[in-house]
């Protein structure tokens, strides 16, 4: 019998609403979406509007924001690293981020300037492989430690960029402290988008990156002709991403802000067991967390990102493998007249849960709680694309993690 999805809804006593989302608003986010605008490969991801879907499931729409396009690289993350390395070297060089756009900041002038850095992560795959590539795009040093259980294939992409990676025999969090330890003996400069006590300028500035997503999406979704989503279905590793989309969107609409379900893997959910202890402190989670969603595979919760989302979010889920799984073939075997589109295991659990709570009578408690109907307009991000090939044809055509 297949693990069951669980869920929270909020009732975490809140802080100040306002002040938590203040850093991701329109004018800030703004400025990173003009960075990212400034690189020559700068195209907007697709949204792509599943009509059929909302149909067949009894929505008024769902849209679905498809980072597989991203740069060339397949997955969002570049988005965030590149953003706060350039902030770094913006403040370096005595700057505002406005006076860097791309063929500036990799020029020989600033190069000179600056003299040689090392940058240093910790990931699963696509947010080494961004600052690897923005490290390359700047010709300077970079270091990626991998958790154990990574991909061969990540692990390769990251290094064909040109960093210095390996997979370690620790889990995500502790592969966290490993590169951090490295950065601090070789005078490197850590891109973390977790947060921690001392370290929470970086991860602040990568989630101003990642605003250049939902910046994105607004505004497409006004093409649509829908002026602001009902609902917005967003998953969480540390809660970075979650807390950047969720962010954006509250300091934009206010009191207005559409309902937001946070999606985690059940075997890194720290946010929702945060939720379920109710006493607004962070929770984490332990062990080697071998989910097939490895961008989610993260057990201890950004800070920052955890003050945005207890004050905003309306619910927290936590989803099996399988969810995920469900949402990579839903996805990729489109319906009728709506797109196909190619999401990776930490992609598409979002669109599984979607799915799972308009079919599944077992899940009718969460689909009232969140008044979702045929008046619902939803929207998805799927942070990547098939990062992991074999794993993906594994899921979706030779029927792995079946329900």
């Amino acid at each position: 019998m297949s693990e069951k999805i669980k869920w929270k809804e909020n009732t975490l006593k809140q802080g100040n609403k306002e002040n938590s989302v203040k850093f991701l608003c329109e004018e800030e986010i703004r400025k990173a979406k003009n960075f990212h605008s400034s690189f020559p490969q700068y195209n907007e991801t697709p949204l792509v509007s599943l009509e059929s879907l909302a149909n067949h499931i009894g929505l008024g729409g769902v849209y679905i924001k498809d980072e597989s396009y991203r740069f060339g690289l397949n997955a969002f993350k570049v988005l965030g690293g590149s953003f706060a390395m350039a902030k770094y070297l913006a403040g370096k060089l005595e700057k505002d981020i406005s006076e860097l756009p791309y063929e500036k900041i990799i020029s020989d002038e600033v190069r000179k300037e600056l003299g040689d850095i090392t940058f240093v992560t910790a990931t699963d795959g696509n947010h080494g492989r961004g600052v690897a590539w923005t490290a390359n795009q700047l010709k300077q040093k970079s270091v990626v430690y991998m958790p154990k259980g990574s991909s061969l294939t990540r692990l390769e992409n990251i290094r064909a960029e040109g960093a210095e990676a390996s997979i370690t025999d620790l889990n995500y969090d502790d592969a966290v402290r490993l590169a951090n330890k490295y950065a601090e003996e070789h005078n490197g400069l850590m891109v973390q988008d977790t947060a921690w006590e001392g370290y929470e300028e970086i991860p602040a500035w990568i989630m101003q990156g990642y605003g250049t997503m939902a910046l994105e999406s607004k505004e497409q979704l006004e093409k649509y002709s829908v002026e602001k989503p009902t609902h917005i279905f967003v998953q969480a590793g540390v809660g970075s991403l979650a807390g950047a989309v969720q962010g954006y969107f509250a300091a934009t609409y206010k009191d207005e802000c559409p309902k937001t379900v946070i999606v985690e893997a059940n075997l890194a959910d720290c946010l929702y067991k945060s939720a379920v202890a109710n006493d607004g402190e962070a929770r984490s989670v332990g062990g080697d967390m071998q989910t097939i969603m490895a961008g989610l595979a993260c057990g201890e919760a950004n800070t920052i990102g955890w003050e945005v989302l207890k004050n905003h979010s309306k619910i927290f889920v936590s989803c099996p493998d399988w969810v995920s799984a469900k949402g990579m073939r839903v996805l990729g075997n489109g319906m009728k007249d709506d797109k196909k589109v190619v999401s990776g295991e930490s992609g598409a659990v979002t669109a599984g849960l979607l799915y799972e709570i308009m079919t599944n009578p077992e899940y009718e408690d969460l689909k009232k709680a969140l008044e979702l109907d045929e008046n619902s307009k939803v929207l998805l991000f799927s942070t990547e694309g098939d990062t992991d090939p074999d794993k993906y044809r594994s899921i979706v055509w030779n029927g792995e993690y079946g329900i």
